[in-house]
């Protein structure tokens, strides 16, 4: 199966013009591409997953990735989405963070001559004289076709700034920008970024003629991937030190029963026949289901040996035997134990980052939601000398999914 065919097979695009030009390029390795990430944290995170993964494929079949990284745009903030404005970051933050971007995605695409590139918009926004731009580029964007764009209605609600309304003319320069300079033709995004990305291909189409528009393709990713690799929080984050592997690998673990088999087919590397033999399983095997694309996926950010450790941890935990060592723990001091050599439940709650605070403790006690070993908690006065806590530790627990093995 070639490329292209794969990405309609696993469920990846949307919506998309010039299918069969498409097609040649992508499948002969001869497309240049574009996706953009905006720097508003030092991490990428799951929600930018499906973004990533097509990077790779596309690149392994010989295409050539662009990441563009909003330096410039960064310090707008993209109003998609959003009922509020976004914090304004500084340059340093912003470079601080492009930086970890990149470090990130060496794991999914090799960067290079030829290979892959980042680029960073600030090279060509920050340096804008804003009489000429607006002078040059406003005349290529009717209002009224601004405000019917889906991106900008949720923000029009709660008042769109006109920092903000800034934002598609300046995306659309992106595009601009990157078929000049380095002969983009092809830009991905998903649905929420459809009018931004139609607006690059008119403003191309002005500024270089019908000739150059014909040449730019506009594919819309299915938005489907990007919600089931995104938390309400947004706080699965792929850097190691804010979301462990552990925790990373639990997240795919515990996904929704009806998302397993697409988050199969749209985020991991096997095979899509391996991926529908797997569909054909019976019901009592959506676990072993999970387990694979935890550890699929937890190999692809972390590592194999990561993913490895990550499953053993899960397996003490749930299965019993297995290595405890590997699941997230803290550690206590002499100085977290009373006069008396004890420590309150609620104490090893907060210290184990369970709960924020001793009132969410015993709350958590109070609604029968907590468990030390294998005891439930039922009395928030409840206190343990250094001995419940030697060898590998107690896994304490406060409802189904959070925990944390605490040692001495």
């Amino acid at each position: 199966m070639q490329v292209f065919e794969e990405l309609k097979a696993r469920g990846l695009l949307a919506q998309l013009t010039n299918e069969h030009e498409i097609r040649e390029l992508v499948n002969n390795g001869k497309a240049t591409f574009y996706i953009g990430f905006d720097p508003t944290a030092d991490s990428l995170h799951v929600g930018h997953f499906m973004a990533l993964c097509l990077m790779k494929r596309l690149q392994m079949a010989g295409n050539k990735p662009i990441a563009l990284v909003g330096g410039g745009t960064g310090m707008i903030g993209d109003p998609t989405g959003r009922s509020d404005l976004r914090q304004v970051l500084t340059k340093e933050t912003i470079q601080h963070n492009c930086e970890c971007f990149k470090q990130q995605m060496s794991r999914f695409i090799e960067f290079g001559d030829e290979k892959a590139i980042m680029v960073n918009n600030a090279d060509w926004l920050l340096d804008l004289n804003y009489m000429e731009f607006i002078r040059d580029i406003g005349p290529c964007f009717s209002v009224n076709n601004m405000l019917r764009a889906e991106c900008y209605k949720q923000r029009m609600e709660k008042g769109l700034t006109f920092l903000e309304f800034n934002y598609m003319l300046l995306q659309s320069y992106d595009f601009l920008m990157l078929f000049q300079k380095y002969g983009c033709r092809m830009q991905f995004g998903g649905d929420d970024q459809w009018s931004n990305m139609l607006g690059g291909t008119e403003l191309i189409r002005k500024k270089l003629g019908e000739d150059a528009y014909a040449m730019t393709i506009t594919l819309l990713l299915n938005s489907e991937g990007k919600k089931m690799g995104k938390t309400a929080s947004g706080a699965v984050w792929l850097d190691p030190d804010k979301t462990k592997p552990y925790d990373f690998y639990q997240y795919w673990r515990n996904v929704d029963d009806a998302d397993v088999m697409k988050c199969l087919k749209m985020l991991t590397f096997l095979p899509v026949e391996e991926i529908e033999e797997m569909e054909k399983w019976p019901d009592e095997r959506i676990n072993e289901k999970k387990e694979i694309l935890a550890r699929e996926l937890t190999a692809l950010v972390h590592g194999k040996d990561e993913a490895d450790k990550a499953a053993a941890g899960a397996k003490a935990l749930f299965a019993g035997g297995g290595d405890l060592s590997q699941i997230p723990s803290v550690t206590l001091s002499d100085d977290d134990f009373g006069t008396d050599g004890r420590i309150g439940i609620l104490t090893v709650l907060v210290k184990a980052g369970l709960v924020p605070s001793n009132s969410e403790a015993r709350r958590a006690v109070e609604q029968g939601g907590v468990t030390f070993g294998d005891d439930k908690v039922t009395d928030s006065k409840a206190s343990y000398t250094k001995e419940a806590f030697s060898g590998d530790g107690v896994i304490v627990r406060r409802g189904k999914k959070s925990f944390k093995r605490v040692t001495v």
